[in-house]
């Protein structure tokens, strides 16, 4: 089995869980997902299966959407609702919602990072939060990441009594951005502490969540012997142009022969090669040769 499954991860699971379940249902080793996702964020989970590991790093290079709320008046010590409280300012009045739109507008585009101490980013061969648990210091490196688009999509809701501001939003991002970082940063720029109070992924790989399927479904397709929840590395590889070879050309291409732009008939800086239906590799260009960049069946 070579694919991708747009796999549905519930929250409270890691991602790893996943790929472990993913792995028994459909009895493979060879499972990687692309992207992890906390545990207390559900959505789109891209699962790769067997050849199809070897394109995680270009499921990586597409956007990723997601939908989410911010909460202003309080802040904890993992930026979510999962961490303890760490400040609280007990708001007389509402943020007015232009204003809220202005600091999200202003967000768009590279903005420097530093991912939150309660995160898997290694420093010194150590993760984050490791450091954050045992209450040691550490320098956390600063991160370039691009906000594509990024919206409130639900007019702002206002407790009086509990002196706190709500509202939903969507963010289009390049991957390693933390959100919850993001909503941290409005309320950074708005005077206020600031968490984010949930979150989904609802693309990610060029997979939307409409297309996903649970691990239930799952379990229930492979006992049926289906497989509809398996896509091609095609879906992966769509921003490259596809050149279909004959059976000559491949014949040297399993072994890793450079080719000439003539014999493939393009000039593009990167290439996917098929053949009989099936995207065999990607071919990059150096100066008046295409030489292989990365073989995914030699088959």
């Amino acid at each position: 089995m070579d694919g991708i499954i747009p796999l549905y991860k519930e929250r409270g699971m890691t991602s790893h869980d996943c790929v472990n379940h993913v792995r028994k249902i459909i009895h493979m080793k060879k499972v990687g997902h692309s992207g992890t996702l906390d545990p207390n964020v559900d959505g789109v989970l891209p699962i790769c299966v067997g050849s199809a590991t070897k394109v995680v790093d270009y499921l990586m290079t597409h956007k990723k959407v997601y939908r989410g709320s911010v909460t202003l008046g309080f802040a904890t010590e993992t930026e979510d609702l999962d961490g303890a409280e760490i400040k609280r300012v007990t708001m007389a009045k509402p943020v007015a919602d232009a204003q809220i739109d202005a600091v999200m507008a202003g967000m768009v585009g590279e903005l420097d990072q530093v991912p939150p101490m309660y995160s898997a980013v290694k420093v010194n061969g150590r993760k984050l939060y490791d450091y954050a648990r045992a209450g040691e210091p550490v320098k956390r490196p600063v991160r370039t990441i691009t906000i594509l688009d990024f919206k409130r999509t639900s007019d702002s809701q206002f407790d009086a009594k509990a002196g706190t501001q709500r509202f939903d939003f969507e963010v289009a991002c390049t991957k390693g951005t933390y959100v919850r970082t993001l909503a941290v940063q409005i309320g950074t720029d708005l005077g206020l502490p600031a968490v984010m109070s949930s979150l989904t992924r609802v693309e990610s790989g060029g997979f939307k969540i409409d297309e996903t399927i649970s691990l239930d479904t799952l379990r229930e397709q492979i006992a049926n012997g289906t497989a509809d929840f398996l896509y091609p590395i095609d879906r992966v590889l769509t921003q490259y142009p596809t050149i279909e070879i004959s059976d000559e050309i491949w014949s040297v291409v399993q072994h890793g022969v450079w080719l000439l732009p003539d014999e493939v008939d393009t000039d593009a800086p990167i290439i996917s090669l098929k053949y009989q239906g099936q995207i065999k590799c990607l071919y990059q260009r150096v100066e008046n040769r295409y030489k292989p960049l990365k073989m995914f069946s030699i088959k």
